[in-house]
């Protein structure tokens, strides 16, 4: 059995909303249904912010997880425009069971409260289970602040097949790319550093590469993020490690090639776009550097 301390702790989680037309009712509030609707929005985004995707993740672990009880409690009444946080925290976690308490704020007011209860059972037969100890740990680690992944960089032996799993699923299967374009011959170059991020199930994630592009230059590339985990800061993170592996071997610049519509992250990362827009592997790239 595991215990969490109950609300009114602050919740970790949030996931902030914008109320729309078409969840007001007649009085011109939100129609009390589109609350369980906004705790089910943010118990989805809770599952990413533990770096968990969803569907993988409950078939490594051979179950899933089924809502048995949902109560709301009104507060306040939210309008249509209005920007709302849904908090979430998980405070009990049993045999099979998970509680979570939520809140839906405005300006850090409640304007509702509520509770859910889910049981964790075999896909196959919807009966209970245990829960994994895996995810157990999982969920109390996240409640107490501790991180839900971690980056570790180096050289395509120790790294390369968890790698190459993420960039066969971004780059080919999802983008289209060939795979004899995909792969080549500088991922087991020894002074290629690659970066890998895993979750504490240790699923991979996301990637990337740094090169020696020249005597002073890094060139980063291969970004790869698993498409359930975009938006998270994931992808942040491997290129600010890969940044700094670059200064750190004393690199006065770092390039790369990036995808049109990722330009806007790079641009947020610090990096300028430099020459003309040109074709690779049938999509367009803009050429971007950062001085360090």
């Amino acid at each position: 059995m595991s215990n969490i301390a109950s609300l009114p702790q602050p919740s970790r989680f949030s996931h902030r909303l914008r109320v729309r037309w078409s969840e007001v009712d007649m009085q011109k509030i939100v129609f009390n249904a589109h609350y369980l609707a906004y705790f089910d929005v943010a118990i989805a985004e809770y599952w990413r912010a533990l770096a968990m995707p969803y569907e993988a993740t409950m078939q490594q672990l051979q179950g899933d997880i089924y809502l048995k009880k949902a109560t709301v409690e009104y507060h306040a009444s939210a309008r249509v425009d209005d920007l709302i946080d849904v908090t979430l925290r998980c405070v009990h976690i049993g045999r099979s069971s998970l509680r979570f308490e939520g809140q839906v704020l405005r300006d850090g007011r409640q304007l509702t409260s509520g509770e859910l209860i889910y049981v964790y059972a075999d896909p196959r037969t919807q009966t209970s289970q245990a829960v994994p100890d895996a995810l157990r740990d999982l969920i109390n680690g996240y409640e107490a602040g501790e991180a839900v992944y971690n980056i570790a960089l180096g050289d395509w032996a120790i790294l390369g097949q968890d790698a190459s799993a993420v960039r066969e699923q971004v780059f080919v299967q999802e983008q289209g790319i060939p795979k004899e374009m995909e792969w080549d011959a500088a991922d087991a170059q020894p002074e290629v550093i690659h970066a890998l991020a895993r979750n504490r199930f240790g699923q991979a994630l996301a990637t990337g590469r740094l090169l020696q592009h020249a005597p002073g230059v890094g060139r980063i590339g291969r970004m790869a993020v698993l498409q359930p985990l975009r938006g998270t800061g994931l992808g942040e993170e491997i290129l600010e490690a890969l940044v700094q592996a670059s200064a750190k071997r004393g690199d006065l610049e770092v390039l790369l090639h990036a995808q049109l519509s990722a330009e806007g992250f790079y641009r947020q990362a610090g990096f300028t776009p430099r020459g003309e827009v040109f074709v690779e592997a049938g999509i367009g790239h803009q050429e971007m550097f950062r001085v360090l």
